[in-house]
């Protein structure tokens, strides 16, 4: 199993929203609304890096509001 977080920044006002949207996808296992350099961070989960990749490049860029996001794959 792979693990990895995830930070998002938003388009302004689309935080919630856009966290409320991950919070239905498959391989998100929590998003949060955030403050700091991001807007949202989310918790993933996958069989393997490729599903957490698929997850980010399928689910979470498409998504209307979503700007640049940055992926931090667990180690341990």
């Amino acid at each position: 199993m792979a693990h990895a977080y995830a930070t998002i920044d938003t388009a302004t006002g689309t935080a919630e929203d856009v966290c409320q949207t991950l919070r239905d996808t498959d391989g998100v296992v929590e998003a949060h609304v955030i403050t700091g350099d991001f807007d949202v961070i989310v918790e993933l989960a996958g069989d393997d890096t490729q599903d957490i990749l698929a997850t980010i490049t399928e689910s979470v860029r498409p998504l209307e509001g979503v700007g640049a996001t940055r992926t931090y794959v667990c180690l341990d």
